[in-house]
């Protein structure tokens, strides 16, 4: 099993197969983790939302067609696993609407000095909602009328909360760099 390529061990698992089930979550958990931080407050979180999501990828393996990426599926499953605990642990939520917003963010010298690991804190530090609509809007590349569906909120809302997750990543951005 150790020169399967990711199709051949996708289909191993698909026939319920243990080891193929441990080799593929050795293959893909370091960047389904990555995911999962950023949706989650802290590491621990995010591991809880690891394990969720590949019970779930697991559980629907025989679902998966080999009509695209299996890592790209794997991605949304896990995206939606990590809203689904969100959503349990009343996390996402709707604010209040903001009739009118900008959806210019100016990146300036300071945001392109900083670390991965210092971005993923800022992240982290949102609120859930802010958090959760800034990585479906920014990262996964939906749009406000997929992630109103997904998070049962209105299109302005997610709208809203993308630009007061923004705005406070620019804060704390300006204000980390104006203390160096």
């Amino acid at each position: 099993m150790e020169t399967l390529n990711l199709d051949e061990l996708v289909r191993e698992c698909q026939k319920g197969h243990a080891v193929a089930q441990r080799k593929l979550y050795e293959r893909l958990a370091s960047k389904l983790f990555a995911v999962c931080l950023r949706y989650a407050a802290n590491r621990a979180e995010a591991e809880d939302f690891l394990q969720d999501g590949f019970v779930k990828i697991f559980t629907k393996i025989g679902q998966f067609k080999f009509n695209g990426s299996f890592e790209g599926w794997a991605r949304r499953i896990m995206v939606n696993s990590a809203i689904e605990s969100c959503r349990k642990m009343n996390m996402v939520f709707a604010v209040d609407e903001i009739k009118e917003y900008d959806t210019q963010f100016s990146a300036d010298d300071a945001l392109s000095r900083l670390s991965y690991n210092e971005l993923l804190q800022m992240v982290q530090a949102l609120t859930p909602q802010y958090r959760t609509v800034f990585n479906l809007y920014a990262i996964e590349g939906y749009s406000h009328q997929e992630i109103g569906q997904m998070l049962n909120i209105t299109e302005s809302t997610s709208k809203s909360n993308l630009l007061r997750a923004r705005n406070v990543l620019k804060e704390r951005v300006d204000a980390l760099y104006k203390g160096r």
